[in-house]
């Protein structure tokens, strides 16, 4: 009798096995910092700090979601993604609202707690980025996961740089450019994602 592992049903299910694991990983770390990113924003009066704890709840959402179809077919797949972009476009146009909030009515962050808590994320997107590295090309469903955990790394990098810019000219006008720049990011990476699950729910004749 053949062995079960050397057909293609069987690989494909323990392709699925793999994937399920990862998601559970980076979302259990995305729903914790999202919580730490949000308390440590609000506290600190930081827009960078908070747009990215709205990532961090974006993507915990995106990964549960992609968790419940990562067992089902294309066409599903090609929804996820599409909810996933919807997800980018909503907290990019929140923060970009945010943004402007803080240039009308100004307030200094904490240059401390920005860049402690950015550096955390940064540490807890790395391990997440490790994780989905090799499934990015598995399916549109786990290559829209690699890229929000993608923009995570760009996004703490700049908060760290806010951080920076914010102690350097005690001005709140760094944390805001940063904030403006993960808008315009998460926009951007909304926009490349609604258009690649368009073109799968079409091929896929929905």
């Amino acid at each position: 009798m053949a062995n079960c592992c050397n057909d293609k049903a069987c690989e494909l299910e323990a392709l699925r096995g793999r994937q399920s694991s990862t998601l559970k990983i980076v979302l259990a770390i995305n729903a914790v910092m999202f919580v730490v990113e949000l308390t440590a924003g609000l506290i600190g009066h930081s827009v960078s700090l908070v747009a990215d704890s709205l990532d961090m709840l974006g993507d915990a959402l995106v990964y549960g979601f992609s968790l419940y179809v990562v067992a089902r077919g294309a066409r599903m797949k090609a929804k996820a993604a599409l909810f996933k972009g919807l997800i980018m476009l909503g907290f990019g146009l929140f923060v970009l609202g945010q943004a402007v909030y803080r240039i009308v009515v100004p307030q200094l962050p904490m240059f401390e707690a920005i860049g402690a808590i950015g550096l955390l994320a940064l540490a807890a997107n790395g391990i997440c980025f490790w994780l989905l590295w090799s499934h990015r090309e598995d399916d549109i469903n786990m290559s829209s996961v690699w890229l929000c955990s993608r923009n995570d790394i760009i996004a703490n990098t700049s908060v760290l740089f806010a951080a920076a810019g914010v102690w350097l000219t005690q001005s709140g006008w760094p944390d805001i450019t940063v904030g403006l720049a993960l808008a315009a990011l998460f926009l951007r990476s909304s926009l490349h994602v609604l258009r690649e699950s368009i073109k799968e729910l079409r091929a896929a004749g929905d």
